[in-house]
């Protein structure tokens, strides 16, 4: 009892300190980050909404002036727009075919590297291994040829007139 009369500060109240405010407390609204990013994309999609709007109303007046021209001359646009498609299809074909020969030929250099790093791999087996994988590469092209063909004639059934 003598020591609580020595020590003045016991007898004071103490301040608690929380170390999380009571949920009543908690700010609900949006944090200054998230006001900041509307702030900012508003006024971009505002104005990306108002190019769709200007694109959408250049495209319906240029419409509207382009299909008199379209019914006047469409039999020599039919031809061409066939004479297009089919060049742009041409075009996207040899890529697409071009593309996968690099990978074949990356999947194979890299599969023949492997071999040729591996500890113990003969040369025997480097080439057996070689001609397995230009034996699959050969089976692949043809399966995909042939599917190609498949569908051309397919394709060419449906369009009977």
């Amino acid at each position: 009892m003598a020591d609580r009369d020595r020590d003045p500060d016991r007898n004071q109240p103490q301040e608690i300190q929380l170390l999380h405010p009571p949920p009543h407390y908690r700010q609900t609204g949006p944090s200054t980050t998230q006001i900041v990013a509307v702030l900012t994309l508003l006024p971009v999609g505002g104005s990306l909404l108002a190019l769709a709007a200007l694109t959408l109303t250049g495209t319906l007046i240029g419409l509207s002036i382009a299909i008199p021209l379209f019914i006047i001359f469409s039999p020599v646009i039919a031809p061409a727009t066939i004479a297009i498609s089919m060049a742009v299809a041409g075009f996207l074909s040899s890529g697409a075919f071009g593309l996968t020969g690099l990978s074949s030929l990356n999947y194979g250099l890299k599969r023949m590297i492997r071999a040729n790093a591996g500890a113990g791999v003969g040369k025997g087996q480097a080439k057996r291994g070689m001609w397995d994988m230009v034996g699959y590469v050969g089976q692949k092209t043809k399966d995909v040829g042939q599917n190609m063909e498949n569908k051309a004639h397919e394709g060419g059934g449906a369009v009977r007139t």
